[in-house]
């Protein structure tokens, strides 16, 4: 914001020079205050053990904004900092200042230490500012020129950039060429004596004085005309009776009614620079050439602006500012889409040679799922589509962007179509799982279905306690989930596009054993999702090494009894009735798990069906056919024969099932004995096996 408003350009040497005299007069005025309130109240703890090193620094930040005036090399710095060019700095006054400053400052924290170790850091200001509705952000150049802003009443209207008429000013221009400048960037905001798309015009097309004043009130806050040329604005009646549209194209969210009314393209876009404006300075009328550079912004402005300032302009102005602040500097630089690794390596290697402490890169569209190419527009190979890539290369940015993103979309559209022509349906009787966890406090139950190759098939996401509109919205977002499953989406995709997302609600997660925090609800069900499917168990919390049966953790499980087989495997699904004889066993002595779970299959009345427990290292493996049941227990092999019931159990089994050690107290009988030092002692009677 100053920068422009000084009519100074923020890729100059003079633009530097500004913001590195701004930073090392913030940061010597604040390191003198501190030495003076050093001097009221002490330096900060552990000064007096580092009150060379301190004051070493000090020196090097005074040798920066010196220059050559005080001789002597940077002290301690293996890569040395840009020095303050005072030359290129159009205000002496600042210059000067600073130099005083430094030295001041140094001279008293040379007698009185410094309370502070640090003063100053730079914030990512650029946000900050636009939420504050500040011209300025601070380090970061403006984001755009034209900015829409929003009325306290509701509504909007379009402003430029308050900095804008204070820089024509002070680069010499008068009252009418500014005007016509700002209203080529913003735009007059009515069709009154507008080329292609006026009064006139639309008089001649059966438009009455009322619906032209409708047409005009909407205009002030359109980004497009098109946008107020629609049914709603002007009435369904007046549509189809007076202009003779077509009640259904009218229904269209794409219905171009300027268009269909007879407009060219060339007379739609003449218009919309008229009453929207340009949003950039690229072309105005009266401005010279030479002073573009003054109004260079992070992007390409508007829909025809192809200026914005390169990734060096960023670095070299962070390298300015960064020997006059004691942290390092947080600010985006900004890359172009095309930006390739090489780049990436180039800017890093700049930022490391400049001595800056960060470096923040940002390549335009890196956050989207599935990033533009050309080679969306590459499949076609008539001369028309020749013609098309050819105009599509020489428009700007911001425009070539929407129109392969459309382009795009259609065409992606059209592959997944000719790919997957059928549906792959589920089984009418399918496994899955359920899994229940509070996702910021809100439940969430989400409900897998397979196929019989274990694929994931479709998905059901119920919230608890939710609106209507919102359990509605998310029911019919897993349908829609569930439908690309089954038409061949890979869930790979969905996972790469919906994780990360951010919204309320979201924060810890409680109830899933592998995710405990989540930055919402469709960030935790694809989490989920990868972790069970893909094995993606980058995108848990939780190791998984800690969760194996031989991992080395606290001991809570320690001891326990096995589980029974149908913990994790549905009965119902199996429609197994001996399921109820099988038991799991996580971890612990093999040889007393294969002893238990033989006693506890095993039933005085033998029947014709055998089962056969088939012990591997950890989980469960089911599968019933043909009278055979294969489950998990535990490391070795065991083979038993079973009853069909339950009972038969020993107490002994079933006391270690329970925890206990199996044997029977000699005070009350109970098989209650449980481990107390090199003795056993009775839960129920409290009675020992002899010791006290």
């Amino acid at each position: 914001g100053l920068l422009m408003s000084s009519g100074i350009a923020y890729d100059s040497e003079e633009g530097r020079a500004v913001a590195a005299g701004v930073s090392a007069l913030m940061t010597g005025a604040a390191y003198r205050a501190s030495a003076e309130m050093a001097s009221a109240v002490g330096p900060f703890a552990k000064f007096a053990d580092n009150r060379d090193a301190m004051l070493r620094v000090l020196r090097n930040h005074r040798r920066a904004c010196a220059g050559t005036a005080i001789g002597g090399p940077f002290e301690g710095l293996a890569v040395e900092p840009a020095l303050f060019d005072a030359g290129a700095c159009p205000w002496r006054e600042l210059t000067d200042a600073a130099r005083r400053l430094w030295n001041e400052a140094y001279e008293l924290g040379a007698i009185n230490g410094f309370r502070n170790a640090q003063v100053s850091a730079i914030a990512p200001t650029g946000t900050i500012g636009l939420v504050m509705d500040c011209d300025t952000t601070g380090i970061e150049p403006d984001f755009a020129l034209v900015k829409f802003k929003k009325l306290a009443g509701g509504g909007y209207f379009k402003i430029i950039n308050r900095a804008v008429p204070q820089a024509l000013r002070t680069l010499g221009y008068d009252d009418a060429a500014i005007a016509g400048i700002v209203d080529y960037a913003v735009g007059k905001g009515t069709l009154a004596g507008a080329p292609g798309v006026n009064h006139e015009r639309l008089r001649a097309r059966g438009f009455t004085d009322e619906k032209i004043e409708a047409i005009e009130a909407a205009l002030a806050t359109a980004y497009d005309i098109r946008f107020v040329f629609n049914k709603w604005q002007i009435g369904e009646e007046f549509c189809t009776g007076v202009l003779g549209l077509d009640a259904e194209e009218t229904d269209n969210l794409d219905f171009d009614m300027l268009g269909a009314l007879g407009f060219t393209r060339a007379e739609i876009d003449a218009a919309n620079i008229h009453v929207c404006g340009t949003m950039t300075l690229e072309g105005a009328p009266g401005l010279k050439p030479e002073h573009l550079a003054v109004f260079d912004c992070a992007n390409p402005c508007g829909r025809t602006g192809t200026r914005a300032l390169s990734v060096e302009s960023h670095i070299r102005m962070m390298a300015a500012a960064q020997p006059f602040i004691s942290g390092a500097i947080s600010k985006t630089i900004n890359m172009p889409n095309a930006a390739s690794v090489e780049d990436c390596k180039a800017s890093y290697m700049l930022s490391w040679k400049l001595a800056l402490k960060a470096n923040a890169l940002y390549r335009d569209g890196s956050k989207l799922s599935q990033p533009l190419s050309a080679q969306l527009i590459e499949d076609e190979d008539d001369e028309a589509e020749e013609s098309a890539v050819e105009t599509l290369v020489a428009q700007p940015p911001q425009e070539r962007a929407r129109i392969v993103a459309e382009r795009g979309a259609m065409q992606i559209a059209e592959r997944v179509a000719a790919a997957e022509q059928t549906r792959a349906k589920l089984p009418d009787r399918r496994k899955g799982y359920t899994q229940k966890a509070l996702v910021g406090g809100h439940k969430v139950y989400l409900r897998t279905g397979e196929y019989d190759d274990g694929k994931i098939g479709e998905i059901f996401i119920d919230m608890h306690k939710e609106g209507a509109a919102f359990r509605s919205l998310m029911n019919n977002f897993a349908i829609a989930i569930s439908l690309g499953l089954q038409y061949g989406v890979p869930l790979e995709e969905y996972v790469e596009a919906f994780t990360f997302t951010r919204f309320e609600p979201a924060g810890l997660v409680q109830g899933n054993d592998r995710i405990k925090n989540a930055t919402s609800i469709l960030d935790y069900v694809f989490r989920e999702l990868a972790v069970s499917y893909l094995g993606r168990s980058d995108l848990g919390h939780v190791d998984p090494k800690e969760m194996a049966f031989d991992a080395m953790g606290d001991g809570a499980d320690e001891g326990k009894a096995p589980v029974p087989a149908s913990a994790v495997v549905s009965p119902g699904y199996t429609r197994n009735a001996q399921m109820g004889n099988l038991y799991l066993v996580r971890g612990g002595a093999a040889a007393e798990a294969r002893a238990d779970v033989a006693e506890a299959v095993a039933a005085p009345a033998m029947r014709e069906q055998t089962v056969k427990a088939e012990v591997i290292a950890a989980g469960a493996l089911m599968r019933a056919g043909n009278g055979e049941t294969y489950a998990a227990v535990a490391a070795g092999s065991v083979s038993v024969s079973s009853g069909g019931g339950s009972g038969g159990i020993s107490r002994a089994a079933e006391a270690r099932m329970k925890g206990y050690e199996g044997e029977a107290c000699g005070e009350c009988g109970n098989f209650t004995m449980v481990r107390n030092g090199t003795c056993l002692k009775c839960d129920t009677c409290g009675g020992t096996s002899g010791c006290s």
